[in-house]
Parts: structure tokens; C-alpha cells; sequence
């Protein structure tokens, strides 16, 4: 009975990480085509298709790993790619296809929470009360870790925005590296950036409750 509990927990995650990734990444490639960039399109990446935006380590092992050890989740997914100098309003834009993506994740989050208080608030035994507070907080995991302002995840984009010159440069080396300078901080600060994450989701899930006139526990 345990081990059926344990794939269905397993599944659910899987499929909230997927379906949530997907519209995560589909975002920042139509924010940036709305900008006037279509590198995203040209790249075949605005797809509502998840293996078109599957990173292995980001979308898969990291998340499902977090997860099965009951540490809040987090990850990412393959960056879509736009050319920052193509895109309206300078920087201001290529921040705006940023944050698109850990936006989108805040709102499917928000949208999860309403559907988690209109049914009663089921318990996470249940399967609709495993769905929805797996949507509820892999969405806010995914939403805070994006919004860390380091390259290349999506908060690097708006403090490109707000950063003097000197820190920009920084911040441009540091890219060059890509997905493994996040895998090293991950490795090396794996406990910091865990409790950051948890108390940021705790903040986020009592905000919407105290919206909505509830108690979470």
C-alpha cells in the first residue's frame, strides 16, 4: 500500500512539474515574440510540447529528488533563447521575458490555492489533495528558485535591468557557464537555498490564505 502511495505521489509531481515547466518556459518565448524577438519561435520553442523544454537534471532528477527526500522542490528547465537586443524597451524588455516565467508559475500556483479552498481544503491523502498542494507548492518552489538573481535563472534578468556596468560584466561572465554555475551553488549551498525556499513558500501560502479568510497549518 505504501509503495502505491509512493509512485502516485511520484506521478503527481511528475506531471505538475511537467505541465508547469512547459508554461513556464512557452511564456518567456511568447513575452519575447510579443517584444518583437522570434528567436524563440525560429528555435521551436513556442510549444506547448514538454520534451521541447525538458532539462534532464533541472526538470527531472533535481525536482523529483527535493521531493522524494521531502525537502520543498525546486528546478528549472532549458532556456529558452532571445536576443535581448531585439526585444522592445532595452533592458526593461528582456526583464519583462524574464519574469515571465516565474510569474507564470506564481499565478498557477494562485490558481491551485482557489481550487484547494473551494474543495474544502483536501487532505494531501487524497488525490485531489495531493494534486492540488503539489501544484500549489512545486509552483512556488519553481517561482522562488527562478526569481534568485543568479545567471542564468530568470531574477538575473531583471537585476541586468537594475545593475551599473561592472556588475553587468560580472553577471555576463558568470553566464558563460550556464546551467552548471546553478548546478555548483545548488551543490554547495543546497541547505541555505533549501530553507530560503521553504520559508519564502510558507510566506506565499499564508498570504493566499489570509486572502482567502483561512488557516493553513
Amino acid at each position: 500500500m505504501t509503495m502505491n502511495i509512493d509512485f502516485a505521489y511520484i506521478f503527481t509531481i511528475l506531471a505538475v512539474i511537467l505541465l508547469s515547466m512547459t508554461l513556464h518556459e512557452a511564456m518567456h518565448g511568447y513575452m519575447a515574440y510579443w517584444l518583437g524577438d522570434d528567436t524563440a519561435k525560429a528555435s521551436g520553442r513556442l510549444t506547448l510540447n514538454p520534451l521541447a523544454h525538458i532539462d534532464p537534471f533541472l526538470t527531472i532528477i533535481l525536482p523529483l529528488s527535493l521531493a522524494l527526500m521531502g525537502l520543498p522542490v525546486f528546478g528549472g528547465a532549458k532556456p529558452v533563447p532571445f536576443n535581448p537586443s531585439r526585444v522592445r524597451y532595452g533592458d526593461m524588455g528582456a526583464a519583462l521575458v524574464g519574469l515571465a516565467g516565474p510569474l507564470t508559475n506564481f499565478v498557477l500556483a494562485f490558481v491551485f490555492f482557489s481550487f484547494f479552498v473551494l474543495m474544502g481544503t483536501p487532505s494531501v491523502s487524497t488525490i485531489q489533495g495531493m494534486v492540488l498542494q503539489a501544484g500549489i507548492y512545486v509552483n512556488l518552489g519553481f517561482f522562488v528558485f527562478n526569481m534568485l538573481p543568479l545567471p542564468p535563472l530568470d531574477g538575473s534578468r531583471v537585476l541586468y535591468a537594475l545593475a551599473p556596468d561592472a556588475v553587468r560584466r560580472v553577471m555576463e561572465t558568470i553566464e558563460q557557464y550556464g546551467i552548471f554555475f546553478v548546478f555548483i551553488v545548488v551543490l554547495l549551498f543546497s541547505q541555505p537555498i533549501g530553507i530560503f525556499i521553504s520559508n519564502a513558500i510558507r510566506f506565499f501560502v499564508q498570504l493566499f490564505a489570509a486572502l482567502f479568510g483561512i488557516t493553513m497549518i
